[in-house]
């Protein structure tokens, strides 16, 4: 794996939550975000409020613009979202992860939490030139963003869903010839 532990659950909650905006919509109530908190072992403030899953959607499409950045636009998008917060970087172990970054208080909104996490992520991204690992689903029908962490770098659908639907779309291609 090219980054380390908290970077890459940092990278697939990113996605996950761009992803969630694709159709169909998988962020849509406050039972949504409860889901994703716990999927992506979140810790610390969360609210569980519309307002709180207001913020959180609205960061979606800012988040997709820095993960599909190339690597300038991205250092410059990654200083943005940390100038705008207070962050006070600190390792941390809990549950069962082992010792990671968190860069901003617990009781952050969880909206920045996320931006600065995902912020904190892209700057290995970007230290370690690695945003092919980062990309648009290969399906003509989807927008998703897909996250390869794979050796060979092979990795082009978003979900099983567009790789199955491709794979079927091939075969029966070869089978009509």
């Amino acid at each position: 794996m090219p980054f380390a532990h908290d970077t890459v659950a940092e990278l697939r909650a990113a996605v996950a939550l761009v992803n969630s905006a694709e159709p169909p919509e998988t962020l849509e109530t406050v039972a949504d975000l409860d889901a994703f908190f716990r999927e992506h072992d979140y810790t610390g403030r969360h609210d569980r409020t519309e307002q709180e899953l207001a913020q959180v959607r609205a960061l979606r499409p800012r988040l997709r613009r820095l993960l599909l950045a190339d690597r300038d636009s991205a250092a410059a998008l990654v200083n943005d979202l940390l100038a705008g917060v207070p962050v006070h970087p600190r390792l941390v172990r809990h549950g069962g992860e082992d010792w990671h970054v968190h860069a901003t208080a617990d009781d952050a909104p969880f909206a920045t939490r996320v931006a600065v996490e995902t912020a904190m992520a892209m700057i290995d991204v970007v230290r370690d030139d690695e945003h092919s690992r980062l990309a648009v689903c290969a399906d003509a029908d989807c927008q998703g963003l897909v996250l390869d962490l794979s050796r060979n770098r092979s990795r082009r659908y978003c979900s099983t869903a567009c790789t199955n639907r491709n794979a079927q779309a091939a075969l029966r291609a070869r089978r009509a010839r």
